[in-house]
C-alpha cells in the first residue's frame, strides 16, 4: 500500500469514526428529550389536581373583561411587565396571581443566566371569554394561577427548562405539561406550596415572600386627572398603565384605583 492510499483510509477511518459519533451523540440528545416529553405529558388526573388546588385557594374562574379589571383594582391580579430577563408574546391579559409574578421573575433570571436569553410568556390569565377553542373546560387559566412559556428552539435550553420544571412539579409545587399546538410548556402554579418553597431557599418567612410577590402601588384617580398626566407623574408609559389595569382606552373616572406596574 502506497503512503498516500493509506493516509487516505486513515482519513475515511477518521471520518467515519466522528459520523458514528455525531451519530450516537444526536441519538443520545433525542433520547433525552423524549425522556422529559415522557414526564411532561398531561392527564386528567393532573386536570383535577390543578382544579383543586384552586378550590383550595378559594379562587374564581373569571368570565370576562370586566371581572379582570375588578380584580385587578382589588389587587388580586397584579401586572407583568417584562424585564431584561422575560417578556410577553401576544399576551391577552398581562396580569397573574402575585405568586406566578414571583414565579416568572425567579425562573426568568435562572433561564437567562443559564441561556443567555429572555423566558418568553405567552399566556397569563385568560378568562372564559378568550379561552382558545382547543383549550379544555377544566383549564385553570380563568383563575390567574397559569401560565404558558415558549418553548425554547435551542436543545439545551429546551433541556434546561424542562429538567427545571420537573424538578419544581417533583417539589410539589406547581404542575407542567409540554403542549405542541402551539409548542410551550402550560404550567399551573399552586401559589401556598411555592411560597413555602421560596421561603425555605431564602430563609424568609411566607409571609414575607408573599407580601413581596403583592408588592405594587396604586394610584386613586382625581378629578380632572387623565391618564396621560398620571402616566408622566409615576414615570411609567401609557400603554403599560393601560395593560396593568385591563384598559382598553384611556378613558378613567375619579375615584377609579389603577395599579402602577412597578419599574
Amino acid at each position: 500500500m502506497t503512503i498516500e492510499m493509506e493516509r487516505s483510509t486513515r482519513g475515511t477511518r477518521r471520518r467515519r469514526a466522528l459520523c458514528a459519533a455525531a451519530a450516537v451523540t444526536a441519538a443520545l440528545v433525542s433520547w433525552a428529550d423524549d425522556a422529559l416529553a415522557q414526564t411532561l405529558r398531561g392527564s386528567q388526573a393532573a386536570l383535577t389536581r390543578q382544579n383543586r388546588e384552586a378550590e383550595r385557594h378559594d379562587f374564581t374562574y373569571l368570565q370576562a373583561r370586566p371581572e379582570v379589571r375588578r380584580f385587578v383594582n382589588a389587587g388580586l391580579l397584579v401586572p407583568l411587565e417584562g424585564n431584561e430577563n422575560y417578556r410577553l408574546h401576544n399576551v391577552s391579559f398581562e396580569v397573574a396571581r402575585p405568586e406566578v409574578r414571583l414565579f416568572v421573575e425567579r425562573l426568568s433570571a435562572q433561564y437567562r443566566r443559564a441561556c443567555g436569553e429572555p423566558l418568553v410568556v405567552t399566556s397569563l390569565t385568560r378568562p372564559a371569554s378568550h379561552q382558545p377553542s382547543n383549550a379544555s373546560a377544566r383549564s385553570v387559566h380563568p383563575t390567574g394561577m397559569a401560565l404558558d412559556l415558549r418553548r425554547p428552539s435551542a436543545p439545551q435550553c429546551r433541556r434546561w427548562l424542562e429538567s427545571t420544571l420537573l424538578h419544581l412539579d417533583g417539589q410539589d409545587v406547581l404542575d407542567a405539561t409540554r403542549e405542541n399546538r402551539p409548542p410551550h410548556y402550560h404550567v399551573a402554579l399552586f401559589p401556598s406550596s411555592y411560597v413555602a418553597y421560596v421561603a425555605s431557599l431564602t430563609g424568609a418567612s411566607p409571609e414575607a415572600v408573599l407580601a413581596e410577590a403583592a408588592r405594587h402601588s396604586s394610584h386613586t384617580v382625581q378629578r380632572g386627572e387623565s391618564l396621560a398626566r398620571i402616566a408622566r407623574r409615576h414615570g411609567v408609559t401609557v400603554q403599560a398603565l393601560r395593560r396593568a389595569n385591563g384598559l382598553t382606552s384611556s378613558t378613567i373616572h375619579p375615584g377609579q384605583v389603577l395599579v402602577l406596574p412597578r419599574n
